[in-house]
């Protein structure tokens, strides 16, 4: 009897051992779960669609945007518009200006000098890599200020930002601020 007694006694406090350490270890405090935050949206940016469009104006698009989605905000290609002037696939800018040409247009039109990021939709030049020729298709660049550029990257080297351009004589800000959306450094 004494050995029925203590296996009983061993069973009932093995028992109560095992579930003292199971409610230890259900009750134990747990962490914060992780919660998982969404990226934060890009801010839109915005381009001045101009040309031959139907509404011409400065519009908002999101990042990632292209040359068509601006045309399509601008209320599509205007009667005459030639499309085939333009890169419709390429990227924009925030502050870019799209000019969509008419069909009988041959060059887009020169940038005044009051104008920010004058450029056809589909010219995107390195200057550490374009010639003088090429320089010149820039708005507001013409022979002498295009092989200043070149002379100054062979001196210099290779522009690293767009701002290093200001070291160039004859660049200022206000000339800057015409080219950059026409330019790309990588």
């Amino acid at each position: 009897m004494f050995q029925r007694g203590s296996t009983f006694l061993a069973g009932t406090l093995t028992g109560l051992l095992a579930a003292g350490i199971l409610y230890l270890l259900v009750s134990q405090p747990r962490g914060q779960p992780v919660r998982l935050l969404p990226l934060p949206t890009p801010p839109p940016f915005q381009v001045h669609v101009v040309g031959a469009v139907n509404a011409p104006g400065v519009y908002q698009l999101a990042r990632g945007s292209i040359v068509q989605d601006a045309l399509t905000a601008a209320g599509g290609p205007a009667a005459g518009a030639n499309l085939a002037a333009i890169n419709l696939a390429a990227s924009l800018n925030d502050s870019q200006q799209v000019y969509v040409p008419s069909a009988d247009e041959t060059p887009p039109p020169a940038a005044s000098s009051g104008s920010s990021n004058m450029a056809s939709a589909d010219l995107h030049l390195n200057p550490n890599t374009a010639t003088a020729p090429e320089l010149e298709k820039l708005p507001g660049i013409g022979p002498s200020l295009a092989q200043a550029i070149v002379e100054y990257r062979q001196s210099h080297g290779p522009f690293q930002r767009p701002e290093d351009l200001l070291q160039v004589p004859g660049i200022g800000p206000a000339k800057l601020e015409q080219i950059e959306g026409s330019i790309s450094l990588p």
